[in-house]
């Protein structure tokens, strides 16, 4: 059995696929209304036009679902330290997988450090990259990075969370693989108020790069390996996430830059992830002009501002 720590559209996505295969999967949702939809009704409010295989039941004891060999923790970057801690268990041993993306603004950690900080006896590894909850949901093909540094843990845990149409590429480096996957939401936000404002595709693509280039430094300074950053993880999920509406984060960027409301209830990662980020580049003394702009924009900085400002910056080398 899987347990999914979380009953939003992406843990209940994962749930659906593995279950497709024939893995039972228990999802934890804190609320009552949640699990009598996925039980008795067998629909996922988050996912309510995907039908729920058999293999999958829902529960609201945290204890009961965290006794699973192996969790996916499908929660929002920001509340995973606290979910974390409703479980009494140390979950000694077992294999904390982070399904969720960006930069804890409390320890400037990302998920896996979040989960070894919380429980040092389990073990940490993290599931990224391109991928929409919907694509997963309905079977179409999808590849991401399966990072534990314990590489026989990886191993296991890519045969496990593998199927036939989502494909798990392994890997070590859990720093670059995870910043990867919280920095491309940055970048999504820069992109989304370029094309709001008009810019165009030439200077989305400008910003792409450039952000791409950001991300790579940051990763590099952290200890991550470059290609890493050249992966599912990183490059494959910005492509994803910097030219699709379905991304929150660029939806978001959208709304900013044209000028329109956004629903404050949707969580856009990218917003914290860019204020962590310019605290991180303080401490290392890293120059991210992109993911500094992010913030400004985030904290209400007008968007034709900023982008004046990047374009004024002094000519350099590449």
């Amino acid at each position: 059995m899987i347990g999914v720590l979380g009953a939003g559209a992406f843990g209940t996505a994962l749930a659906i696929t593995l279950a497709r295969k024939g893995t039972p999967v228990t999802i934890w949702a804190r609320d009552a209304a949640t699990v009598h939809s996925i039980n008795a009704e067998r629909r996922a409010p988050r996912l309510p036009g995907a039908p729920l295989p058999d293999g999958i039941t829902a529960s609201q004891s945290i204890a009961e679902v965290a006794q699973a060999q192996t969790l996916l923790l499908a929660t929002p970057m920001q509340s995973l330290h606290s979910v974390l801690g409703l479980i009494d268990a140390p979950l000694a041993g077992q294999r904390l997988v982070a399904c969720c993306k960006g930069i804890d603004l409390t320890e400037l950690t990302g998920p896996t450090g979040v989960v070894a900080a919380a429980k040092p006896q389990a073990i940490p590894a993290i599931l990224t990259g391109p991928s929409f909850a919907d694509d997963i949901a309905r079977g179409l093909p999808t590849a991401l990075t399966l990072a534990c540094a314990d590489a026989a843990t990886g191993a296991a845990l890519q045969a496990e969370l593998s199927t036939p149409t989502l494909r798990l590429y392994r890997a070590t480096d859990t720093t670059g693989a995870e910043l990867g996957g919280a920095l491309k939401n940055v970048i999504a936000i820069a992109c989304g108020a370029c094309i709001g404002m008009g810019l165009g595709d030439s200077a989305r693509a400008a910003l792409m790069t450039r952000g791409f280039a950001e991300m790579t430094r940051l990763a590099i300074a952290l200890g991550a390996k470059p290609q890493t950053l050249a992966g599912l993880s990183g490059l494959g999920d910005l492509a994803l996430t910097c030219t699709s509406e379905l991304s929150r984060n660029y939806r978001y960027g959208l709304a900013r830059g044209g000028g329109a409301p956004f629903d404050a209830a949707l969580t856009v990662e990218g917003v914290k992830t860019a204020l962590a980020v310019t605290r991180l580049a303080g401490r290392l003394g890293l120059d991210l002009p992109i993911c500094a702009a992010v913030a400004e924009v985030s904290n209400g900085a007008s968007v034709a501002e900023i982008i004046t400002q990047l374009l004024n910056r002094s000519l350099k080398e590449e």
